[in-house]
C-alpha cells in the first residue's frame, strides 16, 4: 500500500543547498538529481525508504529536528538521505532533514 506524501525541507537553508547543487560541479549535479529522484518516490510513498529504530536514532537529531521518527533512503554511491513523516491523519509531510554520504552516516549512526 502507497502513502503520497508531500515533501518539505526541515528548513530554508537546506532547501537552498539542494538548490545549489544544481549549479555546482559535476558530481554536485548528479547528487541532486538523485535527490530529485528520491523526492519523486517519497511524493508517491512516504514510506519508501527504510525506517530507522527509534532507539539508535542519534539524540542530536531527536533534539535538533524534534522528531520521532526517522526514515533513510538509499541513494546511488552510498550516498544517504534522512527523512522523518508528520501528518495529521490526512496529510503525510515528509520533511527532508539532510543528506550525507557513506562515511558521514557510519560517524553520525556510530557504526
Amino acid at each position: 500500500m502507497k502513502f503520497p506524501s508531500s515533501v518539505k525541507f526541515v528548513d530554508e537553508r537546506l532547501k537552498l543547498e539542494y538548490g545549489l547543487l544544481e549549479k555546482g560541479d559535476a558530481a554536485e549535479r548528479e547528487l541532486s538529481k538523485w535527490l530529485a529522484r528520491a523526492f519523486g518516490n517519497l511524493q508517491e510513498n512516504a514510506f519508501c525508504g527504510v525506517q530507522i529504530m527509534k532507539r539508535t536514532i542519534p539524540k542530536n537529531y531527536l533534539k535538533k529536528y524534534r522528531v520521532n521518527n526517522l526514515w533513510k533512503y538509499d541513494l546511488p554511491r552510498g550516498w544517504r538521505l534522512l527523512y522523518s513523516v508528520e501528518g495529521d491523519g490526512k496529510i503525510l509531510v515528509s520533511v527532508i532533514l539532510k543528506w550525507l554520504n557513506h562515511k558521514e552516516y557510519e560517524r553520525e549512526f556510530g557504526y
